[in-house]
């Protein structure tokens, strides 16, 4: 008896199970450093578009202007992002990423990176690695 492909719906509700217990156990083993997800977020987006606004994170991360500048004065704070005026707009403060930040970002990255690859490599096949890396091809072209 033939089975009947899983429908788009059931891939996709299995896709979204599968990546969100990925992250956590990526977190689980990034160091502890007491940020927050928000916080790692902002850093992430500093790092990877440059500088914002605490109203322009708000906007791109579809969150309240509040809780962004709860979330940028506790990284002020700890001098993983520091405050510096707009070129362009005398009235503005844009946010920028420290080297502290950067290396926070670096060590939870590296720490996540290397417990990933020792579970590939340690609980998978070639041929499951193969299946794996196919699989990652697919996952880009849902990126286009």
């Amino acid at each position: 008896m033939q089975r009947n492909p899983p429908t788009a719906a059931a891939i996709a509700d299995e896709l979204q199970f599968v990546v969100s217990a990925l992250v956590r156990r990526q977190r689980a083993v990034s160091p502890a450093r007491a940020v927050t997800l928000s916080q790692v977020s902002i850093l992430k987006r500093l790092d990877r578009e440059g500088p914002h606004s605490v109203a322009d994170l708000a906007r791109l991360d579809k969150i309240t202007h509040q809780s962004v500048a709860v979330a940028v004065a506790a990284l002020v704070d700890r001098a993983l992002v520091r405050r510096t005026p707009d070129p362009h707009d005398g009235r503005r403060r844009l946010l920028v990423i420290t080297a502290d930040g950067k290396r926070l970002l670096a060590e939870r990255q590296a720490a996540g990176h290397d417990h990933l690859a020792e579970a590939i490599a340690g609980r998978l096949t070639g041929a499951e690695r193969a299946q794996l890396s196919e699989a990652l091809r697919l996952l880009h072209r849902l990126l286009d």
